[in-house]
């Protein structure tokens, strides 16, 4: 009989071998500023890191600021992000923040999460994860990586990240929350992939309980 969820006992050796695999995880979008942060994670929903730093290499060195954006104006944004899916909604988006940060938070990104959820183009992943980044906070920003790796590695289970992210704080030791997500990220993003997950070559088959594909 499969198990439906990792236990108690073997989600500690999980967290504690998801850690020694990748220590320090770091996030893999470039950026120079909090503000350039923001509009970088803005940039990478639903499209990749690598995508997105193949336009900020362009764009931030011409704009990293909110008055540097507004300058360069909508369409100015757009030369830049057209590559991006959904690219006109979210240059519209980094415009408007631009914009209310000049004129409410003296050109500055507020580091409060309710505060941050009233801006433009910032919903709780997002908040989450630039909050997590800038501060090392405990937040855990649930992506599509960590939402499926929590339902694939029977971490936990959620019909939307929100539950995700709500039971993850649950689930995971004050320790090792500032770092959880970022290391979920990573192994989402290079070993245990989507389409093709490396199992035999996972630094985590011993801890893992749906290791099925190995046998």
């Amino acid at each position: 009989m499969k198990q439906t969820l990792m236990n108690s006992s073997q989600r500690e050796q999980f967290w504690n071998t998801l850690n020694d695999t990748y220590p320090n995880p770091r996030c893999e979008l470039n950026y120079t500023n909090d503000f350039s942060l923001m509009v970088a994670i803005i940039l990478s929903a639903q499209s990749t890191d690598k995508n997105v730093n193949k336009v900020t290499e362009k764009l931030f060195p011409i704009a990293d600021t909110p008055k540097k954006i507004i300058e360069l104006g909508i369409d100015g944004i757009k030369v830049f992000t057209k590559s991006i899916n959904y690219f006109n909604n979210k240059t519209k988006h980094i415009f408007e923040l631009a914009t209310i940060l000049v004129e409410k938070y003296n050109s500055e990104m507020p580091h409060d999460f309710d505060t941050l959820l009233t801006l433009p183009g910032i919903g709780r992943k997002t908040a989450n994860v630039f909050l997590n980044i800038v501060e090392h906070a405990p937040n855990i920003g649930v992506d599509t990586h960590v939402f499926r790796l929590c339902h694939r590695l029977k971490i936990c289970t959620g019909k939307t990240p929100q539950e995700i992210e709500q039971k993850l704080q649950k689930l995971v030791p004050e320790w090792y929350k500032p770092d959880v997500a970022l290391a979920l990220v990573l192994h989402g993003r290079y070993i245990c992939t989507a389409k093709k997950p490396k199992c035999i070559e996972c630094p985590l088959a011993n801890v893992c309980i749906s290791n099925e594909k190995r046998l």
